[in-house]
């Protein structure tokens, strides 16, 4: 039972962070009133998303976990996930959108170095955070034509 919750944990970290980030910052969005850049998705699309990749997300800490013991690897994966919980509330409540770029640059260079640590120990983990890297750059795209027009 115990080793059941654990992979619960580790699958569903992410996905109730990010809720639980959304909720604080619910307050706070005000993406309906920016000028947005050309390929700027509805608001809809950005819970699903983010839903899908942080089940994602936890699914593929949980497959490494699985069969790694707990190494540099995990902290670089706890490091990417504590980076990526703070950028929506230092876009969207402090509304630091210059900072919000280099921000998620930061988060690009350790989720990249992640799945290069991941890749000769279990590659499927780096095939499931492939989804998640091409959203954060496309999140940046959205972030510096925020930046911007704004």
């Amino acid at each position: 039972m115990k080793q059941k919750l654990i992979y619960f944990f580790q699958i569903f970290t992410p996905l109730l962070l990010g809720g639980l980030v959304g909720f604080i910052m619910s307050g706070s969005m005000d993406f309906q009133n920016l000028n947005k850049p050309f390929l700027a998705p509805p608001a809809i699309i950005f819970p699903i998303a983010w839903t899908i990749l942080y089940f994602m997300i936890g699914f593929s800490y949980f497959l490494y976990r699985k069969e790694n013991e707990f190494d540099q690897s995990c902290l670089l994966y706890y490091a990417q996930l504590f980076v990526n919980l703070l950028w929506p509330i230092f876009f969207f409540v402090l509304k630091w959108r210059f900072f919000s770029i280099l921000w998620i640059l930061l988060l690009i260079i350790l989720v990249a170095f992640l799945m290069k640590s991941w890749f000769s120990k279990k590659r499927i983990c780096v095939y499931l955070f492939i989804p998640y890297l091409l959203w954060l750059f496309f999140a940046t795209y959205l972030n510096i034509g925020i930046y911007l027009l704004n």
